[in-house]
């Protein structure tokens, strides 16, 4: 079963939370929390964390989540 936007927003708020200000995560750490087969789930993990307003970063710069290509992480704005 596909986790809702709701499921993959708390899984990823929860996460910045917990690394605070300042610090990040990758994108697959929400998404192997909410599945056990968690690769299909990345698009909507990006397109959830823009939607939340989770700042998405690519080598220290500002990237949009769902268009980037290859790994980013996430944090909290400052």
């Amino acid at each position: 079963m596909t986790p809702s936007d709701k499921e993959i927003a708390d899984v990823l708020l929860d996460l910045a939370h917990q690394r605070g200000v300042g610090k990040t995560f990758c994108p697959s750490e929400a998404a192997r929390r909410l599945a056990d087969d968690w690769r299909p789930l990345m698009p909507e993990v990006r397109r959830v964390a823009k939607d939340v307003s989770l700042r998405a970063t690519q080598k220290g710069e500002a990237v949009d989540p769902v268009t980037a290509n290859g790994p980013i992480r996430l944090g909290l704005s400052k």
